[in-house]
């Protein structure tokens, strides 16, 4: 799947900025996974060295290296195994744990101001264990431009500050630091106003975590991916069951 970005729609010049927003994995645990494996692999030069040494014969198997014992084959093929077993279970765990990260959108009433439309999105992990952020970045695409560079949270607010964009009055974006829990709950990353949609085509997030064995995972999403083309043509209701906090909701048809 790649994201997709209508840039210029309202002067007519329509051009596809794409970005490849499926999760990868960066890095896998050195320890967890290398490890393991290199033993694995060490274990198995050493059978393959004892079974080739084993079918020298005559006066050849008393000359070096043919004397060369390393481990008996008993005790190797029980290591062997142990090893192979360690390497799957590993790779199986890993896949059990292994995020599954996403993100919610829609647009909500009151986040930004009273009775104010704001685009409302929250990250969330589907996988069946938390993680871990090790990293998030930001990288934005102005209204008939092309991207900036990746940047930090305090970046992200300098570049958006001069292009006229205020942090708390035309968006609010959350600042999120290594080592928060990312779980199924959902958290929130952001509020993007009216003025905000309008100017900025793409806000891009390259979000890193880390599962519970150890391996690093990152991906690229675009919180404003369908709010243009999901913005309500309808006077807002406010919600009292979320104190205050309410969504556009469709007026009955007679």
């Amino acid at each position: 799947m790649r994201g997709l970005a209508i840039v210029g729609s309202i002067t007519g010049e329509v051009a596809e900025l794409e970005f490849d927003d499926r999760q990868r994995r960066v890095r896998r645990s050195p320890l967890l996974f290398v490890a393991p494996l290199v033993l694995l692999i060490l274990l198995t030069l050493v059978l393959l060295w004892e079974i080739v040494r084993s079918n020298v014969t005559g006066t050849a198997s008393q000359e070096w290296p043919w004397r060369l014992r390393m481990m008996d084959m008993n005790p190797l093929g029980s290591l062997l195994a142990v090893a192979l077993a360690a390497v799957f279970g590993r790779a199986q765990y890993g896949r059990t744990v292994r995020p599954a990260l996403g993100w919610s959108s829609t647009w909500t009433v009151g986040d930004l101001g009273p009775d104010e439309s704001a685009w409302t999105v929250e990250i969330l992990n589907g996988g069946s264990q938390h993680a871990v952020v090790e990293r998030v970045d930001y990288c934005f695409v102005p209204r008939g431009g092309g991207p900036g560079e990746w940047t930090d949270h305090a970046g992200l607010l300098e570049s958006l500050a001069g292009r006229g964009l205020v942090q708390g009055k035309d968006y609010y974006q959350r600042l999120t630091s290594a080592g928060f829990p990312l779980g199924g709950s959902g958290m929130p990353v952001g509020v993007y106003g009216q003025r905000f949609v309008d100017e900025i085509d793409q806000l891009r997030v390259r979000l890193g975590v880390v599962d519970a064995v150890g391996d690093s995972h990152e991906r690229i999403m675009d919180l404003m991916r369908g709010a243009r083309v999901d913005r309500p043509r309808i006077r807002p209701q406010r919600s009292s069951s979320r104190g205050g906090r309410g969504r556009y909701r469709a007026r009955p048809r007679s």
